[in-house]
């Protein structure tokens, strides 16, 4: 897995949860928070940490932002959270941009605006590196043997359009769920993938490599 450089704005648990998964992975971390008590969480982190708004340009200049490959604003206001993402995506070029949403009627309106938003309800750290970290091949979970596993992936933007059975590979890779604005569906028989899906894909340990072919465009 490539190392990135990501930013991570708001230190609550979801922040603090993520900032240290992130830099134990060996990612180039940066927190940021304008309350330095809530700081006191990252019990075992070793990224740099930054007391200030995450849209202050000054913050976000000692952050690294011109370098960033992802920003997560998780803080606990929407506005805040919407402001810091545009302002990363729009102003800094940072590709992987996610804000967390506490009022799920305003996803519909983030969305348009290209911005992913998960609902405080459905919201996980899992979740937030599924945005922030698309290619991340990691499993989710294996049967006791290691042959069979479950996998998340996030549809690149190439193969948006394309029918979700195009993404079945005989018996080694199988589309079984998709996460679509926030909700779970497993009747995906006669859809198409849309930007910003997340799959669920049932794979054996040969189906893994495939898969990441599959979604690199290595293969038709």
């Amino acid at each position: 897995m490539v190392a990135v450089h990501v930013i991570v704005v708001g230190c609550g648990r979801v922040g603090s949860e993520l900032a240290m998964g992130l830099a134990d992975a060996g990612h180039s971390v940066v927190i940021v928070d304008k309350n330095r008590d809530a700081l006191r969480r990252l019990t075992r982190y070793h990224g740099k940490t930054l007391v200030g708004s995450g849209f202050d340009r000054d913050i976000l200049f000692k952050a690294e932002a011109r370098h960033a490959d992802a920003l997560a604003a998780v803080t606990s206001g929407d506005n805040t959270n919407i402001l810091c993402a545009r302002i990363a995506r729009d102003t800094y070029g940072i590709k992987n941009v996610v804000a967390r949403i506490y009022d799920p009627q305003r996803a519909e309106i983030y969305l348009k605006l290209g911005i992913p938003t998960v609902a405080t309800s459905r919201w996980t750290t899992q979740q937030v590196r599924r945005w922030l970290l698309p290619s991340d091949d990691s499993i989710e979970w294996s049967d006791g043997a290691g042959t069979l596993h479950l996998v998340e992936r996030i549809v690149p933007d190439a193969l948006a359009g394309r029918p979700l059975s195009e993404f079945n590979r005989g018996d080694q890779v199988r589309v079984v769920g998709l996460v679509r604005g926030g909700s779970g569906r497993i009747d995906v028989e006669g859809l198409f993938a849309q930007e910003d899906d997340t799959l669920e894909f049932l794979v054996t340990s040969e189906g893994l490599d495939l898969l990441d072919a599959l979604l690199q465009r290595r293969i038709p």
